[in-house]
């Protein structure tokens, strides 16, 4: 079995991933963030196994890559000047971003050690109206107070900047459930996906963005790729970007 447990992957040396990559080389599916391609990729979850998830080579997941194939085809994000804040920076994004010589880039975060800057996403440490762009995925899922969260993203956002927020989201579910009465770790990771969860997003995470004074669309973008390429570029057929501008 292709299986990685979370806890393992995460302590996972970056030193292993030639390895893997070379065990797994192959032309099945391919990661459109580095061009590589696998006779499979990694099994990921943390309670349950998702099949071909994880890339070998940059260890991006389905999440990541539907990021970059938006950014890249319906973006200037890659060749325009831009001032770009990543919250929570992830590793398959970090060093290509650094290295763009378009972008001025700052992550932050409260823990994390690769990150620029610490950060309390409750109380960022950065001017109004500072960035063309921000990132902020998987995050909000984690903050009991999620609208204060919100507004600080869109204060440090520029006018008519964009800022992309992917969370954990459940689309068949109206309303975002939240029960802080629930304590036990297991039980909490069987309701929200993970024991430090908060809440678990419904549909209704857009309209919350858009009270804040976002404009928010929608767009599932595996619908703009040919159904062949969804399965190559391993996808979640169907997820849902929320790409908000100020």
């Amino acid at each position: 079995m292709n299986t990685i447990p979370r806890p393992i992957l995460i302590k996972l040396s970056y030193w292993a991933k030639p390895f893997i990559a070379f065990w797994l080389k192959g032309n099945t599916y391919t990661d459109p963030i580095d061009g590589k391609s696998f006779r499979k990729f990694l099994s990921y979850g943390y309670e349950k196994q998702r099949k071909n998830a994880l890339s070998p080579s940059t260890l991006s997941l389905e999440r990541h890559r539907l990021l970059w194939l938006y950014l890249k085809e319906e973006t200037d994000f890659f060749t325009a000047p831009k001032k770009v804040l990543h919250m929570a920076p992830e590793q398959c994004f970090l060093s290509i971003f650094k290295k763009q010589k378009n972008i001025d880039y700052t992550t932050a975060d409260l823990y994390s050690p690769i990150a620029d800057v610490k950060a309390d996403i409750l109380n960022l440490p950065f001017d109004d109206n500072s960035f063309d762009v921000v990132f902020c995925n998987h995050v909000l899922e984690h903050i009991s107070d999620d609208t204060k969260a919100m507004q600080e993203l869109y204060r440090v956002l520029k006018p008519n900047g964009m800022g992309i927020f992917q969370v954990p989201q459940d689309l068949y579910r109206t309303t975002t459930f939240e029960d802080n009465s629930i304590t036990d770790k297991k039980e909490r990771t069987k309701i929200f996906g993970q024991y430090d969860h908060v809440r678990i997003y419904g549909r209704d995470y857009f309209d919350k963005l858009r009270s804040i004074g976002f404009k928010v669309e929608e767009v599932d973008y595996t619908k703009k790729i040919a159904p062949e390429m969804v399965e190559r570029f391993c996808l979640a057929k169907g997820e849902i970007l929320p790409v908000c501008f100020k």
